[in-house]
């Protein structure tokens, strides 16, 4: 499983081995069950039980702002910082040539689909690596043409960092993106 070395691997083998039968079982069947339940949302691509998704179908959400990002776990990093009132879409990755992922790999004609009906901004929120820089100029170049604005999430230095240990693009960026107090 991605995120999971070895040593995990091996303690949760060891541990679906151990387990009685029926707990095993009752594992299985739970792992089957979200396989089962769990939806993509037919509107911003969001994992769900329900369509469309609790965020697109919220009324207080500002619907005028999209946010978009790569997955749904960025989804739920955006949304523990109860800041963002707007709603998403989901990509689904980013452009990567070199893994054979290309825009139509990507949910990008429904997020163009999805502009002009009374959007107002498109906050990119792509990863800050080459494959997530290379969408979000991507995907900027598509959205010129709509007239809608067009943002970029900050970047820079994380609090508690020190100056002398970040690394020189970090450095830049920071600077590039400063905000006047």
């Amino acid at each position: 499983m991605p995120g999971i070395g070895y040593k995990t691997a091996r303690r949760l083998a060891f541990y679906v081995l151990r387990l009685p039968e029926d707990k095993a079982n009752e594992f299985a069947k739970t792992i089957i069950e979200v396989k089962n339940k769990i939806i993509e949302c037919s509107i911003c691509g969001n994992i769900t039980e329900t369509d469309p998704c609790p965020i697109c179908n919220d009324p207080l959400r500002d619907h005028t702002v999209i946010c978009v990002v790569e997955q749904p776990s960025d989804v739920f990093a955006l949304e523990k910082t109860n800041e963002y009132k707007g709603v998403f879409h989901i990509l689904g990755g980013s452009l990567s040539p070199l893994d054979g992922i290309g825009p139509d790999d990507l949910r990008i004609k429904s997020l163009l689909k999805r502009v002009p009906s009374g959007v107002s901004e498109v906050i990119l929120a792509t990863n800050p690596k080459t494959e997530g820089e290379a969408t979000a100029i991507y995907i900027t170049e598509l959205l010129k043409p709509l007239k809608v604005k067009v943002s970029r999430i900050a970047r820079g230095l994380p609090i508690g960092g020190d100056l002398e240990f970040a690394d020189i693009v970090t450095l830049s960026r920071a600077l590039q993106d400063r905000t006047t107090l």
